[in-house]
Formats: C-alpha cells, structure tokens, sequence
C-alpha cells in the first residue's frame, strides 16, 4: 500500500522521524513524502543525517531557511502545503491513507492558514465532519470537543449533536462497551456542582436505543476513569474536551499514541505529539513510537476500508 506523508513543520522534529524511520517503514508500505527535495536535502545535513536512497518524494512548497525551534510564517506555509499535497494525492486515489508528522499552530497563524490544526482542516476542506480520536491499542480517547476555549465547552453539551457524535464514533468504531465521561467534578454529584450529566446521560440513552445494545455507559466520574480498574473495562472513552481526555492519556501512554482522524472519506493517522522545538535539530534522537504506532495503524484502516469497498 501507498501512504502519503505530511512532514509538518520543518523547524520540528518531524524531518528526524521521517529519515531515521524511512527504513523500517519501507518494509511496510510504500511511503511518499511530501517536499521539496532542497528542504530535504537540507534538512537532512543540518541533522547530519543521510537521505535514503529509496524516498520517494513528491515536490512542493517553496525554500526557506530552516530555522530550529522556531515558529515562523515561512515553516507554518511549507507544512501546510505538505498537508495539501498529501492530502491531494489520496483524494486521487494516488495513495491508501495520509499520514501528518506535528505542525505547529502558532506557524500556521503565522502563515494565515485559515484552520487551527489538521482535524479543523480536514473538517473544512473535506466538509466532513471529523472526529478526533488519540490513543494506542490500551486505551483510545475521543474528543466529543477540541480546540475550542475550555468556558465554552458546557455551551457545546446538548442531548443532539452529543447523541450524534456518540452514534457516529461507534459506526466508526463496533467496538463495546464505550465510556462517556462527565464533565463536572465527581459527574456532577447528582446535579450539586452542575447539571450537564443530565444531558450526557440523555444522550447515552438515545445512543443505546440507536444501537439495539448497552454499547455506551456513563456518564463516568472523569478523576477515576483512567485507573487500572476502569481501564480493564474500557479500552475507548468518550470525553468531552481536549484537555480531558489527552492529559491522563499523554501521563499513561504518551510516547505510544496516535491521532486517529475518524468519520472521514480519507483515512489519516498522525502522531500524538508536537514539534518539539526544544530538541530539534539537536542529535536528541527523539522517539519514532508514535510515528510508526501511526504508520501500522492506517495501513491497518485502509485494508479495512478496502475490504468493505470490496464487498
């Protein structure tokens, strides 16, 4: 299978994955990356590292000078060209599945990209709507919201649109039980610290009436739902917004996860971590897990997708 790749951004670690996991990888699947050869090139020498022979890449974006460990308007409009031209190439059906290394949001503001991060983009250039889902084998996590401001995730909390995305994410998924997480303290302590688990518990009901089985339960008081006892029963939850369901997540499993993009007409996997300006570009030789957890786990929903085609 061919896999498209997004690099990201280039004053990032995502360069140093790619070229130190090309070879693993390539055993795999086909990989086409996307960027411009001199970017490489270049990228490649400031890392001391050697281009192998047998990437395949597929031109775009303009030379910049790379700057590491940086936000700048010239690596944010590079990555998200990347993202365009891998994008592209699966739209075409000239790649199975797209595969994005971590952008940086500030560069993407910077190059006055329109959207906040890969999940907002995909939503809006496809006009689908995406579910975002991160995790690893033990334990997956989806985020009923994302990137929004934490004071207006109660206002998103209504019976409708939460029974649709609860509905959409187990289409997506066939997989049971699901918990769904409360949103207050202690689930709202039968509505003394707040009353939007009466909605939550609204829209389980209707999901399971949906679905013609007890496949969600809760809502889960959220300070216990990642203990080992909890995890042992569920291997997906459903939380309510980012920092919910990714902080406890990153503390168990963080160099492990992935970025599932469902509900999708494309398949996209990605890392579940960021550019790491900290270490880049300094021999830190930061873990590649993430990255080939993510490079499996979209061949693994291609062959799936395709065999569904198929039949």
């Amino acid at each position: 299978m061919k896999l498209a790749i997004s690099l990201g951004d280039l004053n990032g670690i995502g360069l140093e994955i790619a070229l130190r996991s090309h070879e693993e990888i390539a055993q795999w699947c086909e990989p086409v990356y996307c960027i411009d050869p001199t970017m490489l090139a270049w990228g490649a020498a400031l890392l001391g590292l050697d281009v192998p022979q047998t990437m395949q890449v597929h031109p775009c974006g303009d030379v910049f000078d790379i700057t590491p460990g940086r936000a700048t308007k010239a690596s944010g409009k590079a990555s998200y060209h990347s993202f365009l031209k891998a994008l592209g190439l699966v739209q075409a059906n000239k790649a199975d599945a797209l595969v994005t290394l971590p952008i940086h949001k500030e560069a993407w503001h910077k190059a006055d990209v329109l959207y906040k991060g890969h999940t907002d983009a995909l939503s809006g250039l496809l006009k689908e709507d995406a579910m975002m889902m991160l995790g690893c084998e033990k334990l997956f996590v989806g985020l009923f919201t994302h990137h929004i401001p934490l004071k207006n995730v109660a206002k998103q909390i209504k019976k409708k649109p939460l029974t649709h995305f609860l509905i959409r994410f187990w289409e997506s998924l066939h997989v049971r039980p699901i918990g769904v997480l409360g949103l207050n303290p202690h689930a709202g302590d039968g509505g003394v610290i707040g009353r939007e688990e009466r909605v939550i518990a609204k829209a389980i009901a209707a999901a399971n009436a949906y679905a013609g089985e007890e496949v969600f339960m809760g809502p889960l008081v959220p300070d216990t739902a990642f203990t080992p006892r909890q995890l042992e029963q569920f291997s997906h939850l459903v939380c309510l917004y980012h920092d919910q369901g990714l902080a406890p997540l990153k503390a168990l499993f963080f160099e492990e996860s992935i970025n599932v993009s469902l509900g999708l007409s494309v398949v996209r996997t990605s890392v579940d971590h960021g550019t790491a300006y900290d270490i880049a570009y300094k021999n830190a030789n930061p873990s590649c897990k993430s990255y080939l957890n993510a490079i499996q786990s979209a061949l693994v929903l291609a062959r799936k997708r395709e065999n569904f085609t198929e039949t």
